[in-house]
Parts: C-alpha cells; sequence; structure tokens
C-alpha cells in the first residue's frame, strides 16, 4: 500500500513537470558572434591555424562564426581599416607604411616569428650571393621595397644596383619565370622552396634575415583596426585564444592539421601542403615564449630601415604599430 502511495505520487510530480510553466526553461543558445578574416592570398599553410581552429570547433566554443575570404578589392590593411572585415593577414612591411600614413590599424600576432623569405634562384644560375645579382634578371611583383632591399644588400655586398634588370613576373609562378625570363625572385621557402624540393629543383637560397638583423621583420601578421580593438576587446581575445589553439595544432599535428587545409582548399597541391606544413611546424612559435608574440625592437628595426631607404615619409612610432596584449597568457 505504501509502495502504491509512493507510486503515485512519483507519477503526479513527473505529469506536473510536464505542464507549461512547471518545468525550468532550458537555457538559450547564445548566437555566435559573425567574423571575417580577410586573408593575404589564396589558403595555404601560414593560415592553417585559422582553418584548423575553425574545423576543430575553438571558434564556436569562443562564440564565434568565423569566415576566411580572398581581399578582391584592395589591399588588406586598407579594406580592415575600412571595417570590411574584422581580422586580416597581413605583413609588417603594410602595416609599417600604413601607419606611416596614419592608417589605424594594428598588428596582434606574428604567424611565423622569423622571417623565413628571402632571394632564390635555380642553382646553376650561381647567385649564391647579393654581389651576383649584377647583370642578372629579378621577377619581382612591383613593390617598392624590392627595389630597396635589393639595392641595400647589393651596395652592402659592394654590388652596383644599376647593373640588375628588375622585371615584372606578374600571375607567372617562381619556376615558370626561371624558364623564361628571370634569374632569381623573392620567395617564401615554406612554399615555394619546399615546391622546389618535391620537384627536385636545386635552388640557391638567401635568406633575409641571414643577410641583415633589420630584415628578420615579422611575415605575416594578423592585424586588426583600432576602433575594432578599442571597441570590442574581448572579441579580439576571444578569436586570438582560438586561434593560438588552431596554430598550437597545426605545431603538435602538422600531418592532420595539413588534412584540415586541403579539405577546405581542395584545389591545392596536397603533396606539397604536408610538406609544407611539416616544415612551418617549427617555424610558427620558433624560439618565442607563445606563439603570436612580438618585439618592440624588430619592428623599430624594420622601420628605421623603411625610412633610411625613403620608403617612409615620417617616423613610426612602433611601440603602436602591433600590440601582444590579445594574445592568451603564456601557458594558458
Amino acid at each position: 500500500m505504501k509502495a502504491k502511495h509512493i507510486l503515485s505520487g512519483l507519477l503526479m510530480a513527473v505529469s506536473l513537470l510536464a505542464l507549461p510553466g512547471c518545468a525550468q526553461d532550458a537555457p538559450e543558445e547564445k548566437p555566435l558572434e559573425q567574423v571575417t578574416v580577410i586573408l593575404d592570398w589564396f589558403p595555404n599553410t601560414n593560415h592553417t591555424g585559422l582553418y584548423a581552429a575553425q574545423d576543430l570547433g575553438y571558434y564556436r566554443e569562443a562564440g564565434l562564426d568565423v569566415k576566411m575570404v580572398q581581399p578582391v578589392e584592395g589591399a588588406v590593411p586598407q579594406l580592415i581599416a575600412a571595417g570590411k572585415g574584422q581580422f586580416g593577414i597581413s605583413y609588417q612591411e603594410e602595416v609599417t607604411m600604413a601607419r606611416a600614413e596614419n592608417m589605424p590599424i594594428k598588428a596582434i600576432a606574428a604567424v611565423i616569428q622569423h622571417n623565413t623569405s628571402g632571394f632564390a634562384s635555380p642553382a646553376a644560375k650561381n647567385i649564391i650571393s647579393p654581389s651576383d645579382f649584377e647583370n642578372k634578371i629579378y621577377g619581382g611583383w612591383g613593390s617598392p621595397s624590392e627595389s630597396a632591399t635589393l639595392k641595400y644588400l647589393m651596395e652592402k655586398n659592394g654590388a652596383d644596383f644599376s647593373k640588375v634588370k628588375i622585371v615584372n613576373m606578374g600571375s607567372a609562378d617562381f619556376f615558370t619565370s626561371m624558364a623564361s625570363n628571370a634569374d632569381f625572385a623573392w620567395i617564401f621557402y615554406g612554399w615555394t622552396g619546399i615546391e622546389a624540393e618535391i620537384k627536385n629543383v636545386p635552388l640557391n637560397f638567401i635568406e633575409l634575415r641571414r643577410e641583415d638583423p633589420a630584415l628578420d621583420y615579422y611575415t605575416p601578421v594578423i592585424i586588426a583596426s583600432e576602433s575594432s580593438l578599442a571597441g570590442n576587446p574581448d572579441l579580439a581575445r576571444r578569436f586570438m585564444d582560438a586561434t593560438s589553439r588552431g596554430y598550437q595544432y597545426a605545431i603538435d599535428h602538422p600531418d592532420q592539421a595539413a588534412d584540415i587545409l586541403i579539405k577546405a582548399a581542395p584545389e591545392l597541391d596536397p603533396v606539397l601542403v604536408k610538406h609544407s606544413q611539416r616544415f612551418l611546424a617549427s617555424h610558427y612559435q620558433s624560439d618565442s615564449a607563445r606563439w603570436g608574440e612580438m618585439k618592440l625592437e624588430r619592428w623599430t628595426a624594420y622601420a628605421d630601415f623603411l625610412y633610411n631607404n625613403q620608403l617612409l615619409t615620417q617616423k613610426v612610432d612602433c611601440s603602436q604599430a602591433f600590440s601582444n596584449d590579445f594574445l592568451p597568457r603564456p601557458g594558458k
């Protein structure tokens, strides 16, 4: 009899909970905040941490719905300053020049800790030093910093800058240009250099940071507008926390991270992506205490280089050009 009363009571309680207003309302899921990241180029292994953070749900956990897009109507710093996206991929050179023109953007993370770019040429060209640029054809993309860097390094090595011919490669890739109208070009080793290894094309590579410490600038970097950072610092911190986790995953699991990038951009050569990812896994953070961190002395050294070579119209306060404040704390 007692058991019957207990059972009746339980059934009544259950039925009451089922009535409107008797059960506790389930908490509503907060809508994800829309975020646009403007890439600097087509998707590649410089961007893997972003795609890893997206694929592994790190952005969603941070309350973000992140979309990566390629620029279609101007340089990334201008697009970010104009509010076309919350975050973008740029370079220390671009950011420094933008700051010299009072453009309110700021770098908030270094994707790769040290500059892995340099001047590359097929080994048969026998270009092993900037002094060998004389009487050779450089294939470039028309940036003023190219000529300034060539001139600086050639003069530093006792060569005559007037004796190098500069041509615009346009959309032609490195290997096509080397086989037709150029002797050397400026490449990122982590992509084109690795591609040369895969194709068994021996290269001579003059790494910029080995030629002069001022050329060990941060490239690429993640940028945001000052107004966005000031108006919504929490968004920047959540984005950078998730992005840092994405790059840490790429550091710890390069092959799996490469698979994520290949899934997001199936047009890429999977063999190149895999090899490039393994190369960059040790370069994203390198000797820094944490991924993304930047140093004032390196920003200042490169800004001085640009100014001394007449690429800046005024000195830049580099302490305002970047910030580590939105990165996760070391050890987090």
